[in-house]
């Protein structure tokens, strides 16, 4: 039986020694707009207020394909995923790229990509977490039994551990699979009681006719999903990558790791690992939001404004990696900048 502890509340008392600090520091109350919302929080995740940077950033990406794909609802073949899995293991992709820039750590986590490229030997530190070759179909079968669901989300709680013991202080869920925004839209769309048609957005760059055809196959989805728990409605609708976030997610939160959520698949995710562990959202923040339609009705179900709007639509973990300098912004501001009695600054009520 899949069982979760409960999930550990925010420092109410640190918060509220950040706000009381806000509130004292060289500025118009409120002037700083969501970087004081955001270190607010940020007190509140480390317990403890002036909160510290991030500095340890870990991006854990989980790739797998989807049955659904052979529907025709991507731009891309198939075997784009196993090709993009060997690019990130050479550095080659976005996602490394950004990293580097804000100095976090990439690791892969092959939970079930469909094939193997010839010649090319991933290591085994990637491979190990696969739960299947693909997931099912959702539009006419289960995505998942509800053992290879179980032993997926088990896999993202491991990866969110060996994350945080590694030292990590914050965590951002990157997500590779292609055909992966249709279960998303699903799982969307079912959460939040919402049509096919409003959820289900153009993923890879599709043209009008293959929307009109992912359309057909989120509502399919939609119709035959189990949502009697989350362990049911990712195993009927979901898939392993999707299942192992919901699990990283769920985890993070449970071992009080703040998380930066990226676009709709960790979105969609992050609706399945509410019903796993309820209470896990006060951890996350939304780094960014997604050009897809599903992502921002994600977001509004979450109760969490992202950082970020650059339309975009890579997945990998990028737009969360983009706000990174955003969340070390807010922290560094509230723990540098002087209050009106330390700068001899007059404050309003003076």
């Amino acid at each position: 039986m899949l069982e979760f502890p409960a999930v550990p509340g925010l420092d109410a008392a640190a918060q509220e020694l950040a706000r009381a600090r806000q509130n004292r520091l060289t500025k118009p109350t409120g002037a700083l707009g969501n970087l004081e919302q955001l270190s607010i929080w940020l007190a509140g995740v480390q317990g403890g207020c002036p909160p510290t940077p991030p500095s340890r950033v870990a991006v854990v990406l989980f790739a797998g394909d989807h049955g659904v794909a052979s529907s025709g609802v991507s731009a891309y073949p198939a075997e784009v995923t196993a090709q993009m899995v060997a690019n990130f293991v050479a550095g080659g992709a976005a996602v490394n790229v950004l990293a580097a820039q804000v100095s976090a750590s990439v690791r892969v986590a092959d939970l079930g990509v469909a094939f193997d490229l010839p010649g090319v030997e991933l290591p085994p530190d990637v491979v190990k977490w696969r739960v299947r070759r693909s997931s099912g179909r959702i539009d006419v079968e289960d995505a998942l039994t509800i053992s290879e669901a179980q032993q997926a989300i088990l896999a993202g709680r491991q990866l969110a551990d060996e994350a945080i013991d590694g030292g990590a202080d914050l965590l951002i869920p990157g997500d590779m699979g292609i055909g992966n925004t249709t279960p998303a839209a699903a799982i969307v769309g079912v959460c939040a009681g919402v049509d096919a048609t409003s959820v289900t957005g153009r993923g890879t760059g599709i043209d009008d006719a293959t929307l009109a055809r992912k359309r057909e196959v989120v509502a399919s989805a939609m119709r035959r999903a189990a949502t009697d728990s989350g362990l049911s409605l990712v195993s009927s609708i979901g898939g392993a990558d999707i299942a192992a976030m919901a699990g990283f997610l769920a985890q993070a939160a449970i071992r009080r790791t703040p998380v930066l959520l990226d676009g709709v698949v960790s979105g969609a995710a992050a609706l399945v690992a509410e019903r796993l562990a309820p209470g896990a959202r006060a951890w996350w923040w939304a780094g960014h939001r997604s050009a897809e339609p599903s992502h921002t009705i994600a977001l509004r179900e979450l109760g969490l404004t992202p950082l970020l709007d650059l339309g975009l639509r890579l997945g990998e973990g990028t737009g969360a990696l983009l706000a990174v300098p955003l969340l070390r912004a807010a922290a560094a501001t509230l723990s540098e900048m002087a209050t009106f009695d330390e700068a001899h600054v007059s404050d309003r009520d003076a």
